[in-house]
């Protein structure tokens, strides 16, 4: 295991001691992603390198199992992407945008674009908003080869037409002109970067299980998402209140189909953002925009989040359009990005830091299943910032997957290994009474073991971890 000066492995020199709970995602550059996935010789790297040269890279190499293996976080973060900054800058900002639409707008843009939503809309409750789309890797092979696929939208008068029926602005409609396919072009090259990463791990345990099972499930799914300030949950309630849906009962209860509808309302959490700094509460159940959860695919590649403050706060009247859609881009207020994840092996809760301009991939459940354990599935949250209850966070998810019919063979997987098998019960961060984190992860986080039998196809595990959660006696249905 390669270490750092002070003893640490390499991976875990980010981890900052005094702040008790920073972890620095390992960095792994893309221009050397792309020679160690490289297929020009039996070892995957060029015979043309320097000895030097290939010392390096199998150190690379070593640190990117380390950080992805049991001993490690269950993620890393892949830097320099080229042409993918000014797509995440262009895409990001949209999500917000989306949410704060009127529903008869957005319905519009999102068909246009071919985008659905796998969060209930109608739901005025909510905290996050997503949006979805399922992107085919053959798509994607001819969309990375020819380059970004903006297209200007020339039809005219008729598009001008229906713009006017259903109220829509021009200038709000030119920015989304290009929602789909910078949905796409971003969407395909974080793909890309799942199969170079899958191909790397792949060598390294032997075999080519990972990248043969994204291959062979031939799509994934990729998902823009608006996590909502307080203040953008009070306009969406407002416009809910103009369209006639005042007399909807709140619902409080925890959606029930996918990890990113477990969040509460600013509404049942009063003292957000009241007091303390901006990861005071990061610990505290009652303050996250995301539940605990595993991912059950292979890999999750995420945009490092872009964080939002509206240019005049004080105001949510729904005439204030100005205020409504005025914003800025702002850093993060603590310096990391609100992911947070569970360490299994110091039994603490880590805050997840990582460049702007990265790529985070975390391991889901199938990549730990099919590598038997030598890569770790990331349990992990989102949590909201202490102090300014008016910021948002948006980012771009693409969930890497096997195919549906894939079967698993669990006979020789160390199913005890499973964070919520028994192995937290020390979990704490600063401000948690012991044991008291420990037990809600387990209330709200079914066990592997009880999810996965042998022989089970994909489709049937993936269902069996969607009832579990989400159904209707699923451990965060009624929360």
């Amino acid at each position: 295991m390669s270490t750092g000066f002070d003893g640490l492995p390499a991976f875990w020199l980010g981890f900052d001691m005094e702040e008790g709970g920073i972890v620095e995602a390992y960095e792994v550059q893309y221009s050397d992603l792309i020679l160690l996935s490289s297929s020009s010789s039996s070892g995957g790297v060029s015979l043309s390198l320097s000895a030097a040269e290939l010392s390096r890279l199998e150190s690379i190499s070593t640190s990117i199992m380390e950080a992805l293996g049991p001993s490690g976080p269950g993620l890393l973060a892949v830097t320099g992407v080229p042409n993918t900054s000014t797509l995440r800058r262009s895409l990001l900002p949209l999500a917000r945008k989306l949410a704060l639409l009127n529903p008869q707008d957005r319905n519009r843009i999102l068909k246009e674009h071919s985008l659905g939503s796998d969060v209930p809309l109608k739901n005025l409750d909510r905290s996050v908003s997503s949006f979805a789309m399922q992107l085919k890797y053959e798509q994607g092979s001819k969309s990375t080869q020819s380059g970004p696929s903006h297209k200007v939208n020339d039809s005219g008068s008729q598009e001008q037409d229906r713009n006017d029926v259903y109220g829509l602005s021009k200038i709000q409609n030119e920015e989304f002109k290009n929602l789909g396919s910078t949905f796409k072009d971003l969407g395909f090259c974080m793909m890309e970067l799942g199969l170079h990463l899958a191909r790397i791990c792949d060598r390294a345990i032997g075999g080519e299980e990972l990248e043969q099972s994204l291959l062979e499930s031939c799509s994934a799914k990729g998902r823009l998402i608006h996590y909502h300030s307080t203040l953008d949950s009070l306009i969406i309630k407002e416009m809910g209140r103009r369209k006639g849906f005042s007399k909807q009962k709140a619902n409080h209860k925890r959606d029930q189909e996918h990890p990113i509808r477990n969040e509460q309302t600013a509404a049942e959490f009063p003292n957000l953002g009241k007091t303390g700094d901006a990861g005071s509460y990061c610990c505290d159940p009652s303050n996250l925009w995301q539940q605990w959860h595993y991912d059950y695919g292979i890999f999750t590649v995420l945009t490092a989040p872009l964080f939002i403050l509206p240019c005049h706060a004080q105001s949510t009247k729904m005439e204030d359009h100005f205020c409504k859609y005025c914003e800025q881009e702002c850093p993060s207020p603590s310096g990391h990005t609100y992911l947070q994840i569970f360490d299994p092996n110091k039994n603490n809760v880590l805050m997840v830091r990582a460049s702007p301009d990265s790529f985070i991939v975390q391991v889901g459940e199938s990549a730990d299943i099919l590598s038997k354990g030598k890569l770790r599935s990331t349990l992990h949250s989102v949590c909201r910032p202490g102090k300014l209850e008016n910021l948002s966070r948006e980012t771009f998810v693409v969930f890497l997957q096997p195919a549906w019919s894939k079967t698993f063979s669990i006979s020789d997987y160390p199913m005890d290994h499973s964070v919520v098998s028994g192995q937290c019960d020390g979990i704490h961060c600063a401000g948690e009474e012991p044991g008291k984190l420990t037990r809600e992860i387990h209330r709200i986080v079914p066990p592997l073991a009880s999810r996965l039998k042998d022989e089970m196809t994909f489709a049937e595990f993936s269902r069996e971890t969607t009832k579990q959660y989400y159904g209707g006696s699923g451990l965060q249905s009624k929360r």
